[in-house]
């Protein structure tokens, strides 16, 4: 899915007015993330296409044992259904979601999408903060996950089952067919938390990170 058709215009509305809001009680600086994939996972579809070649061999052979080849046997009986049943596996593993992802495997799923958080947190600089009190808000779109990062200056002061709470208001929200609405409310969710941690907003606090939506198609 686009990130473009996945978020309408009010939903970016909301989303933004959601970081001004939930800033203006704290000093912690939100930054929403949403990235379509953080991997094409070619590895996986690969592995399909190998699977496809052994299994037409297979069938190929099988075939041949029972004497279903005309002219007896040639190469191209080997070489043909190899080169198509490549094709035909590495298409359906590219096509077919969940194929891909068991072929993948879940572990590298979850270890591709928290390096492209992290990343994520350093192309958009969440560090630069005066007192390292950014949070970053990471959702990838095709693997359905969704990452909650803070920097120094909050993690030492809210526990990962707090984030938890966050992400599962974004995936609830998402299964019900309320993307922006639930974004928006995690986010609220996220300064509320801050204030009662002490992150308190300072009187010469300025808005260090932008506050809209950051979108990337990959």
């Amino acid at each position: 899915m686009r990130v473009e058709s996945f978020f309408s215009r009010a939903d970016l509305e909301e989303i933004e007015a959601a970081v001004h809001e939930a800033e203006g009680t704290t000093a912690g600086e939100i930054v929403p993330f949403v990235v379509s994939r953080s991997d094409h996972y070619e590895a996986a579809a690969w592995k399909g296409a190998t699977l496809g070649a052994f299994l037409a061999v297979a069938a190929a052979a099988a075939v041949y044992q029972l004497g279903g080849f005309w002219g007896g046997f040639l190469l191209a009986w080997i070489l043909l259904p190899a080169l198509a049943g490549g094709a035909v596996g590495f298409a359906t593993v590219a096509l077919v979601r969940p194929l891909r992802f068991w072929l993948a495997g879940a572990a590298a799923v979850d270890r591709r999408v928290h390096q492209r958080a992290t990343a994520a947190f350093v192309e958009n600089e969440v560090f630069r903060t005066r007192e390292r009190t950014g949070i970053l808000i990471f959702l990838s779109l095709f693997e359905r996950r969704v990452i909650v990062l803070g920097d120094s200056g909050i993690n030492a002061r809210v526990q990962q089952r707090e984030w938890d709470a966050v992400v599962a208001t974004i995936v609830e929200g998402i299964r019900s067919g309320r993307p922006g609405a639930a974004l928006a409310s995690a986010i609220r969710r996220c300064g509320e938390l801050l204030t009662r941690r002490g992150v308190a907003v300072r009187p010469d606090d300025t808005d260090e990170l932008p506050d809209q939506l950051r979108m990337r198609e990959e």
